[in-house]
């Protein structure tokens, strides 16, 4: 049975534009995943020197390749949903054809194997977790996307622990340490904010196909509190724990990153459905630029 109507584009279009291709695995998503790699090699404590090649490898792996592949799945298994939310889209408008999207997919999860591999067994196994992390998101019969907590925690985890546990450990050859554990969790735990946040501008579909995000089932006012709370709380503990390990500049830093988190915020929660892309795009630049803070002072606790 086809996925569309007989009159879709993608029953007449056999191979997909270059253009749509890069569309697919949205680049300006892989930063996240980049930059939280980068924060774990800071808070390795090991010198780079002599390491470039692990280190572009895993930016490499954590952004293009993974996340670019969770990308493509997610919008494989989300391209009914898309056809009503955003119909522009490379899969519903016919510019990735027929099953394209899934191919691109696949072979990006096996690409993602085979360079998980040149990192050693730390990095292959967080390679297998965060392959199985991007399809246990979108595809069935798991697909947690359709939670609105199981969700946002997934790709808060897969998206900012993970690769910064990956980082700190790759580059030091051995497990990080239990302060860069807790710091890399309580971050990946903020990030379940963010993705909330982000599922606004799927509000619509989500409704129509069953999905159940937060601001399907709060509300949009009341899912961009949560959301709030979400990001801030992890960030308090940070700050406790940096102060307590007898780093208070630090923790000073990031309190005042977070200070300004709550300005943008009470902008934000003035109309959500308005402004929360424009807090996706000021607010979390404070949010990931304390993360780097938080390295930096965990940079003598080592791996």
């Amino acid at each position: 049975m086809s996925d569309l109507a007989p009159s879709s584009p993608l029953l007449t279009r056999r191979w997909p534009e270059p253009q749509a291709l890069l569309t697919l695995i949205k680049p300006i998503t892989w930063f996240p995943p980049m930059w939280a790699y980068l924060c774990g090699l800071v808070a390795s404590g090991q010198p780079f020197a002599g390491q470039w090649a692990l280190v572009a490898l895993g930016v490499l792996l954590a952004g293009p390749v993974v996340c670019g592949m969770s990308q493509a799945a997610n919008d494989w298994c989300d391209r009914h949903v898309d056809a009503i939310n955003e119909p522009d889209r490379p899969i519903p408008s016919g510019r990735v054809p027929g099953r394209w999207g899934l191919w691109v997919a696949l072979a990006m999860s096996a690409l993602a194997f085979a360079l998980g591999w040149q990192l050693g067994p730390y990095g292959f196994a967080a390679t297998i977790a965060g392959v199985a992390a991007a399809w246990a998101y979108s595809a069935e019969p798991v697909r947690l996307k359709r939670s609105g907590i199981w969700g946002p925690g997934l790709v808060g985890l897969s998206y900012e622990t993970l690769p910064w546990i990956t980082g700190a450990a790759v580059l030091s050859a051995g497990a990080p340490s239990a302060p860069v554990l807790i710091v890399a969790l309580l971050y990946g735990l903020g990030a379940h904010g963010i993705m909330t946040l982000n599922d606004f501008k799927a509000l619509k579909g989500d409704l129509q196909m069953g999905v159940r995000s937060l601001p399907v089932t709060l509300g949009p006012e009341k899912a961009a509190r949560v959301a709030c709370i979400v990001m801030a709380v992890p960030q308090v503990v940070v700050i406790a724990l940096l102060a307590a390990w007898d780093r208070p500049w630090h923790a000073l830093a990031i309190a005042a990153l977070l200070a300004a988190q709550g300005l943008a915020m009470r902008v934000m929660l003035r109309d959500p459905q308005a402004k929360a892309p424009w807090y996706n795009g000021t607010g979390i630049l404070l949010y990931i630029t304390g993360m780097m803070v938080a390295a930096v002072a965990l940079r003598s606790f080592g791996g």
